[in-house]
C-alpha cells in the first residue's frame, strides 16, 4: 500500500470508530466529537476504560495493534457493564463490531470507578500472558532477535549450532512491513506449513534511527532477496511472492558497501582495486586437492578431529586413493596438512571455467573469478544500455517496483525512454567465509537495505551436532556467551556470569535475611 493508501485507510478507521462509539464517549461523559478526532479519540478513550495514556503508542504498533484491539474491545464493554463471557465472545468475534450494536439499541450505564482487578485467576493469567507477549514482540521486533546457525557457510566465524542475539538497534529497527502476523513467529506457523501471515495491508519500508552504518566484513542478518522467487537457478518464471520481513533469514558477511567497486580474483575478494582484509575472528575456508604418496599410512579421522575439518572430504579415486579432496580447509590448516608426511602436495581449489549461475547469469564468471561490478548507492546514476541492464534488471522490477520494458536497444522504464537509472536505496554484497560451500549474493547478486534484518552482536549457546540425533549433541562451552565481534579470538563470559548470578543470590538471601530482622 502506498502513503495515500495508508492515509485513506486510516481516515476510514477513524470514521468507523465515531460510528460506532459516539454515544459510548457521551454515555461516559465525555463529547460527542472527541470520538472523531484522530489519536485524541484514542486517549480520551484510554481514560474512559481507566488505562494509562500510553496504551495509546501501542495502537499503532504494527503486531502489537492485533493484540491491543481485542484488549480495548473487551475493557470497552467491561466500562459499561458487559462483563459475561458471551459479551466477550461477540465483541471479538465480530472484530468489535458488537460495541455497534451496544452504541445504537443499549441504554448505556458507565462505571467510572470499575475495579479493574480480574475477576478470577483465569483472567489474571490471561491478563499476564497478554502482556508478556506484547512486551516480548516488541523486544523482538525492535531490539533483540533470537536466531540459529543453520549452515556452514560462515565456518569457523559462525558454527552450525550457534544460537545468536541479532541486534536490531546496530542498523535501526525495520518497522514491520506486514500488518497482520503472528508475534514472534517468522513465515509459517509452528508444527504446521501454513503461512503466519496476510500478504494485505502493506507497510512502506521504514527504518528507525541506529547507531553505526554496515561496514564491510561485518556479518550480517538479512532476508534473503531470491526469496520471491520459487527457484532462483529456475528461469522459468514461477514466483512465490513474499513480504520483504517475511522472506527466509540468512546471515553472511558483508563484503561490499554500496558505491564499492567489487571484484573477485583466484578467491580473494577486492575491493576498488584493493584486497579486503578480513578481521583477526574470520578465517576463510576454501577447498584443496591433497595429493599423497600412496606409501605413507595417515590417520585422517584423528587428523581432521584435531584439525576441526567439519565439512565433507573425500577420495576422488576409491581405487588409486593418492588424491584426498577436502571441501572446506582454512589456509592455516592447508599449511599443516604440507608438513605431514606422506603428503606431497596441498592445492587449492580454483575455479577457471565459467560456471552456470553465477550472478548476473550471462555466463562469463564463475564464483572464484568475478567482476568487477559496481555495488549501487542510493541517488547514484549509472548509464543503463543492454550491457549494464543484467545486472540492474532485478533492482529495477523487483526490489524498486519499475515497470520494465525492452524492446530491440530500447529500455523503457515506466513508459519512458531509459539510458541512465538513478537508484532508490541502498544495496550490499554478501558472502560466506566458507567460499565453496556458500550460496551467496555471486549467486543472486545485491541485498536491498529494506532486506536488512540487524547485527548479530553474542553467542548465547553453541550445539555441536544439533543436525543429528539428541544423543549426539554437545555443548560447546567455549563458545557459550562469546560476541560475535571484536578485536582478538573469542573469549566465553560465561564463567563470569555465573559468579554474577551466584553473588546476586547471596545477595538477595542476606538482604531478605536483614530486612527479616528489621521487622521483627
Amino acid at each position: 500500500m502506498t502513503l495515500y493508501l495508508w492515509f485513506v485507510f486510516f481516515l476510514a478507521v477513524q470514521v468507523i470508530h465515531f460510528l460506532g462509539t459516539w454515544k459510548i464517549y457521551e454515555s461516559a461523559g465525555r463529547k460527542r466529537w472527541e470520538a472523531a478526532i484522530p489519536v485524541y479519540n484514542a486517549i480520551v478513550l484510554m481514560k474512559i476504560i481507566g488505562r494509562p495514556t500510553w496504551w495509546t503508542l501501542l495502537l499503532f504498533i504494527p503486531i502489537i495493534n492485533l493484540i491491543m484491539f481485542p484488549v480495548i474491545w473487551v475493557e470497552t464493554i467491561r466500562s459499561f457493564g458487559k462483563k459475561s463471557f458471551l459479551d466477550t465472545v461477540l465483541v471479538i468475534g465480530t472484530l468489535g463490531f458488537y460495541i455497534y450494536y451496544l452504541n445504537y439499541t443499549q441504554t448505556l450505564n458507565y462505571e467510572a470507578d470499575r475495579n479493574l482487578s480480574p475477576d478470577h485467576k483465569a483472567a489474571d493469567t490471561i491478563s499476564s500472558l497478554l502482556f508478556a507477549v506484547i512486551v516480548a514482540t516488541i523486544v523482538h521486533t525492535y531490539f533483540i532477535q533470537p536466531y540459529t546457525i543453520p549452515t556452514s557457510s560462515l565456518e569457523k566465524s559462525l558454527l552450525v549450532g550457534d544460537f545468536l542475539f541479532v541486534s536490531k538497534m546496530n542498523y535501526g529497527a525495520r518497522v514491520p512491513m506486514t500488518t497482520v502476523a503472528m508475534p514472534m513467529v517468522h513465515d509459517t506457523i509452528p508444527l504446521t506449513k501454513r503461512k503466519s501471515y496476510l500478504t494485505w495491508p502493506q507497510l512502506p519500508y521504514f527504518r528507525l534511527p541506529g547507531f553505526q552504518t554496515i561496514n564491510r566484513t561485518d556479518i550480517v542478518v538479512f532476508n534473503w532477496p531470491a526469496d520471491t522467487v520459487y527457484k532462483f537457478r529456475d528461469r522459468s518464471g514461477l514466483r512465490v511472492d513474499k513480504p520483504i520481513d517475511k522472506k527466509s533469514n540468512y546471515v553472511k558477511r558483508c563484503v561490499g558497501v554500496p558505491g564499492d567497486s567489487l571484484s573477485i580474483k583466484d578467491g580473494l575478494v577486492y575491493i576498488n582495486g584493493k584486497e579486503l582484509i578480513l578481521p583477526e575472528r574470520a578465517k576463510p575456508q576454501f577447498s584443496y586437492n591433497v595429493v599423497l604418496d600412496g606409501k605413507t599410512p595417515i590417520d585422517f579421522e584423528y587428523l581432521f578431529k584435531d584439525m576441526d575439518i567439519t565439512d565433507g572430504a573425500g577420495f576422488l579415486n576409491q581405487q588409486t586413493r593418492d588424491t584426498l579432496f577436502i571441501s572446506a580447509l582454512t589456509a592455516a590448516g592447508a599449511e599443516r596438512l604440507k608438513h605431514v608426511p606422506g603428503i606431497t602436495a596441498v592445492n587449492r581449489i580454483i575455479s577457471k571455467n565459467v560456471e552456470d549461475g553465477i550472478f548476473p547469469h550471462i555466463n562469463k564468471w564463475n564464483r572464484d573469478n568475478f567482476g568487477p561490478i559496481y555495488i549501487p548507492q542510493k541517488g547514484k546514476t549509472i548509464a543503463l544500455n543492454l550491457e549494464t541492464l543484467p545486472f540492474y534488471k532485478t533492482i529495477i522490477t523487483d526490489y524498486e517496483k519499475k515497470d520494465l520494458k525492452v524492446n530491440g536497444n530500447e529500455i523503457r522504464i515506466n513508459g519512458k525512454v531509459a539510458t541512465t537509472y538513478t537508484f532508490d536505496q541502498n544495496y550490499y554484497w554478501m558472502m560466506g567465509d566458507n567460499r565453496h560451500n556458500s550460496e551467496d549474493s555471486r549467486y543472486w547478486g545485491y541485498v536491498p537495505e529494506n532486506h536488512i534484518v540487524g547485527k548479530p552482536i553474542f553467542i548465547w549457546m553453541s550445539i555441536d551436532g544439533i543436525n543429528g540425533p539428541k544423543s549426539n549433541w554437545k555443548v560447546r562451552w567455549d563458545r557459550v556467551f562469546t560476541t560475535v565481534s571484536g578485536e582478538g579470538q573469542p573469549q566465553s563470559y560465561f564463567k563470569y556470569f555465573l559468579i554474577a548470578l551466584a553473588a546476586f543470590f547471596v545477595g538477595e538471601y542476606f538482604w531478605k535475611k536483614r530486612k527479616a530482622k528489621k521487622e521483627l
